[in-house]
This record gives structure tokens, sequence and C-alpha cells, in this order.
């Protein structure tokens, strides 16, 4: 009889460790977020007058009261606000927040600078809108992935969620309400309302880039042939397993359940593997928002 030999759970390579390619990686998705933030708000927001929440927002509307540059009290009020992130948030969320912080305002300001965009680049603000509304959620779903923020009220918003049982996008709508309405006032009611319906869509957006960034495949499989399936999870997919062993309730049969959660793109080869091993095979599969734990992401 041969034994085949199974990896120890605990020896399986741990996607989510800090290598230095992954550390190059998570920066290289926080600048990419920050830049999509920051040509939103230099191309769309600012022309606009849209003051859809945020430090954005609210510089745009300071700027357009007090007659000055909106990306001068765009960065002041980030360095306020980046020490409130740093207390509260801790240090490694700080030291990120702070990296998204300043490469999203130099971005804002090397725009002014190279390309300076003074009005609209259509007639149709609701469609510049959606603009906002889909650069700002992927941007910001990049950034949020990583447990860091581009500053501004994305930090108040951050705390909230720490200490209250708010989602990100619930506690970014809450924080950013008011600053929107403030464009009824600065501006006009059309850009008031615009900025108004902005928040809640943005808002509700961003809370699902999260979950779908997140999202994993969870695997409820029962088989006869346990022992090539929980070497495929272990060898291939470099993922662990439970294996407990069960009994049919109306046939009596002995068969073996497996349990084990993987990413989107290794359930499709996970799915067809164990298609073409046991087609009699009984899999479910579901689909969860968040993992906790080795190879997924860590409990801070």
């Amino acid at each position: 009889m041969i034994k085949k030999k199974y990896k120890r759970a605990d020896k399986l390579p741990d996607p989510a460790g800090n290598s230095g390619l992954s550390i190059f990686k998570e920066y290289l998705i926080l600048t990419l977020g920050s830049l999509l933030i920051a040509l939103e708000v230099h191309l769309f927001e600012i022309p606009n007058g849209f003051t859809i929440g945020g430090v954005s927002g609210l510089g745009i509307a300071l700027g357009k009261v007090l007659h000055f540059n909106s990306a001068t009290f765009i960065v002041l009020i980030n360095i306020f606000l980046l020490i409130l992130g740093f207390v509260f948030l801790g240090k490694s969320c700080g030291i990120r927040t702070i990296y998204c912080s300043l490469v999203y305002s130099g971005f804002v300001k090397l725009f002014d600078i190279v390309f300076p965009v003074k009005t609209p680049l259509t007639n149709e603000p609701m469609l510049e809108l959606c603009c906002v509304i889909i650069l700002t959620a992927i941007g910001s779903g990049l950034i949020f992935h990583y447990e860091a923020t581009s500053g501004g009220t994305d930090i108040i918003a951050m705390i909230l969620k720490k200490f209250t049982p708010l989602d990100v996008g619930i506690a970014l709508l809450c924080v950013d309400f008011a600053i929107a309405i403030s464009a009824f006032f600065v501006f006009d009611v059309q850009t008031g309302i615009i900025s108004v319906v902005g928040v809640f869509i943005r808002g509700l957006l961003i809370d699902a880039v999260i979950e779908n960034f997140n999202s994993h495949k969870y695997f409820t499989i029962i088989t006869t042939r346990p022992e090539e399936i929980r070497q495929f999870i272990l060898d291939d997919l470099s993922r662990g397993a439970t294996v407990v062993n069960a009994e049919g309730a109306y046939t009596g049969e002995k068969k073996t359940v497996l349990y084990t959660v993987c990413r989107r793109f290794e359930a499709v080869k996970l799915r067809k593997y164990v298609r073409s091993v046991d087609p009699e095979a009984f899999v479910v599969i579901t689909t969860s928002s968040e993992i906790i734990g080795s190879g997924f992401r860590h409990i801070q």
C-alpha cells in the first residue's frame, strides 16, 4: 500500500504574508487608488462645484467662499485629520494613510499645475457625477481594502468603523452628508441636490466594492474520493481543508465531507477538478464577504 504524504496546514504558504513583493504590491495599489481619487477631484468635482463630502468637498466650498485655491485647503485639513488617524487607528494604518494622503494631495496639486481645468468637461452634470462616483468608489475601495484611507473624512469613517458597528460606506455617508449640504448655500440648488445624491450613491457603491474585493468562495464537498481532492487543495491551491467522516441519511453510505475556502479564481479550478475526479460529488459553494485567518485577512 502506497502512503501518500500531505503537507501540514501550518506549513502551507501564507498568501497574505508581508514579503517584500506583497508590500510593493500593496503600495502600488494604494498609489493607484489615490491617483483615481485625485483625478475625479481635479477633473469633475472642482470644476462642477460638487461637494460630495470629504476634505475635497470641504476644500471646494471654502475655496469658493474665500476665493482661494481649494488644493491648499485640502492639504491643511488633511494634515489635521492625519494626526487624528494616527492617534485612533494605530501606527500601521497611520503610515499607510499618511502615504495615501500625501500622494493624493500631491497628485491634485500636480494636475492643477500641469493641466488646469476651470470649467466642466461636458454640459451634463449628472454624467460627470457618475464619473465622480465610479472613480471614487474604485479608488476608495482599493485603499480601504488595505485598511488605509485617503485622508480627510475617510479617517473619521474608519474611526467610526473601529468603535461602532457601522460599515465603512455607512460611516462615510454619515460624515459626508453635512458637507454636501453646504453646496446649497455656497453654490446653487442644483449643485446641492447633485452633491447630496452623490453622497448617498457613493457611500453605497464603496461598500459594495469593498465587499467584492474581500469576497471568497466557501466549499462543502461531499465525496467518495477525498484523497485526490484533498491533495489537490493542499498541493495545487496551497490551501488548507477540514475533513469530516459522514454517513448519508437516506442511503447510509459512508462518505467524506471536505470544507475549504479559496479565492474566486481558485474556486473555478477546484470546481472543475472535483467534477473530473468524482462526477457524483455533492458540492455546495457559497460566497463569503470576509475570511479571517491564515492565508486571508488577519485580525488587527
